[in-house]
């Protein structure tokens, strides 16, 4: 079994709303409980990119109908992003662990100068037993230097502080394909990105494309070459975290087709 120390642990929209539109506090505090078990007792190192900022936002402004405007999804942000983070650091200083916010654009995982300070960051806070939680930094960023969605940014995040392992926690329970009698199934593991894996990422018919699988396949092909596994997972399932890193057939993993780059490692 592959053993993973350091991981990135991408928490969606799904995973953090309720059915309602609100900050699901309750599912959020039982995935930093996992998280801490796996920090505390296991030693991991643990990476947060987090979805939840422009609906936290919106919640606390009384805004219930869908953002359509940039100033707006940047002003529910802007508010959200504090609300969000005070959620986060009450559910891990339960467990005597501190908090850390990085907001990132598209300028800091590709400018090589700009990369290198984001990695000695990391570092240091890791080093410090401190959770990095990431978002992308909705209050000013423009298309211009957008990475545009949390599973690309968590890719992106896995490959700057060469990571063993990216997790994407959605409302999908892995990868599906499709029999020859037209009857969708998970598959387990994934070896290689063909095309007909790419395909069934887009269909737009089936749950195949839910959950923005197409950027979750885009994640990978991030991480594949830099050595990195992906597994992508249900949100919801309790002990979720535990059970991927006990080994256990949760979700669907993709295996890196690249090998890890020797030092440097956070």
């Amino acid at each position: 079994m592959a053993q993973y120390n350091t991981i990135v642990i991408k928490i969606g929209s799904s995973t953090l709303t309720t059915k309602e539109g609100k900050l699901d506090v309750a599912n959020l505090t039982r995935l930093a409980s996992e998280m801490a078990e796996q920090l505390k007792d296991n030693g991991k190192k643990i990476v947060i990119t987090t979805s939840g900022a422009i609906v936290t936002g919106a919640e606390k402004l009384g805004l219930r109908e869908k953002l359509k405007s940039i100033p707006e999804k940047q002003a529910a942000a802007a508010v959200g992003q504090s609300a969000l983070m005070r959620q986060y650091e009450k559910a891990f200083e339960i467990f005597g662990l501190p908090v850390a916010q990085v907001l990132l654009t598209r300028e800091e995982v590709s400018d090589e100068q700009k990369r290198i300070n984001a990695y000695h960051t990391f570092k240091t806070l890791l080093e410090l037993n401190v959770v990095p939680v990431v978002n992308e930094n909705d209050t000013v960023a423009v298309e211009e230097i957008k990475v545009g969605d949390n599973d690309r940014l968590s890719a992106y995040v896995a490959e700057l502080i060469k990571a063993d392992l990216l997790i994407l926690l959605s409302d999908i329970d892995g990868f599906y394909l499709k029999s020859q009698s037209d009857i969708p199934y998970k598959v387990e593991e994934i070896t290689e990105i063909t095309d007909e894996i790419r395909a069934a990422a887009g269909h737009p018919s089936t749950q195949l494309g839910t959950g923005g699988m197409i950027t979750k396949l885009q994640a990978v092909e991030i991480c594949s070459p830099a050595g990195i596994a992906v597994v992508i997972a249900d949100g919801r399932e309790k002990g979720v975290l535990s059970k991927i890193l006990a080994g256990e057939k949760v979700g669907t993993i993709f295996h890196p087709q690249g090998k890890k780059h020797k030092g440097g490692k956070v």
